[in-house]
């Protein structure tokens, strides 16, 4: 009964994936669509109420004709930087991939051996390059009240730095 069944699968696995792609990539611009066109119609009763009022009419804000609200990115970040979040910090991105590359290694080695474990290299070598990156940028940037050192600890003043 079910013996055709895996054919049929290879066929409609594919088929699906595409169908819903499409169909998520045509949800989100027709989502877009409709939020700009209230946010539109919002500012346009709003300017129309102002003329009947005989007020100055505002200039239209800039972020309107744009995807993307900076002045909410702008705001975010201050938030996450307040509370002490690491944003995009290369510190934490290096050591997410190293650990995630080492994690890897060992999975990949005690199910299939160090032929394949050795793909684990590549995460781990940007993982290093971004430690790297890292440590190059925490040497050159000056310290002082305002540039904390990158452990986030303001240094001494006859502190050395090794």
């Amino acid at each position: 009964m079910y013996a055709n069944l895996p054919p049929i699968l290879a066929m409609v696995i594919p088929i699906l994936a595409i169908v819903m792609g499409i169909g998520y990539a045509m949800l989100a611009t027709w989502l877009r669509y409709q939020r700009r066109k209230e946010v539109y119609e919002m500012h346009h009763r709003e300017r129309m109420l102002a003329i009947e009022r005989g007020m100055e009419v505002p200039p239209l804000p800039p972020h309107v004709f744009s995807d993307f609200d900076h002045k909410a990115a702008v705001e975010f970040a201050e938030v996450a930087s307040r509370a002490g979040y690491l944003i995009r910090s290369p510190l934490r991105r290096a050591l997410v991939w190293i650990l995630g590359g080492i994690a890897l290694l060992v999975a990949l080695y005690l199910n299939y051996g160090p032929t394949t474990a050795a793909w684990a290299l590549i995460p781990i070598a940007i993982g290093l390059a971004n430690l790297g990156f890292y440590l190059a940028e925490a040497r050159s940037r000056p310290s002082g009240p305002g540039n904390p050192e990158p452990d986030g600890k303001p240094k001494s003043p006859g502190a050395t730095p090794f």
